[in-house]
């Protein structure tokens, strides 16, 4: 399914992305060990079981690219020039190795571009959530979506 063009995207427009990724232990110490995290409640098991979590945690950071990436088949696949920023992250809940995080958006607001007549502005809001509902987070975006036939 393409992306969504500006046009196309409504005020309180809701997706609940198909796709779901269950997250794996290379995912997370690969990730971690590629952006020089050294945090050792992602690549030490022995120090992680001593933590309150009792075992590693998933790289928020990478959680957070993960969501963005299960909302791009249904949401931006093709459709969009940039995002422009990230706004208001917070991780209520950590994930671990071998939970499925699947992904929700909403369209809070959009307007023109004033410096790009081919595009909008959209922010918008995304939650990644484990099966049971359980929110790992949640964070909003704005994004710069190109318009139809206009390129």
């Amino acid at each position: 399914m393409p992306g969504k063009y500006y046009e196309e995207l409504e005020t309180g427009q809701k997706f609940k992305h198909s796709n779901g990724r269950t997250v794996t232990e290379m995912d997370n110490v690969l990730f971690s060990m590629l952006t020089m995290n050294s945090q050792p409640l992602h690549s030490n098991q022995d120090f992680a079981s001593k933590s309150q979590f009792g075992q590693r945690i998933v790289n928020g950071v990478f959680v957070l690219g993960l969501v963005v990436g299960l909302s791009v088949p249904e949401l931006t696949e093709g459709t969009i020039v940039a995002t422009l920023g990230y706004d208001r992250v917070i991780a209520p809940h950590p994930a671990f190795h071998g939970d499925t995080i699947y992904a929700e958006s909403e369209v809070l607001e959009k307007r023109e571009s004033k410096s790009h007549p081919e595009a909008g502005l959209v922010r918008l809001k995304h939650w990644g959530r484990k099966p049971d509902g359980t929110l790992v987070i949640e964070f909003e975006r704005t994004v710069m979506f190109l318009k139809k036939g206009v390129a």
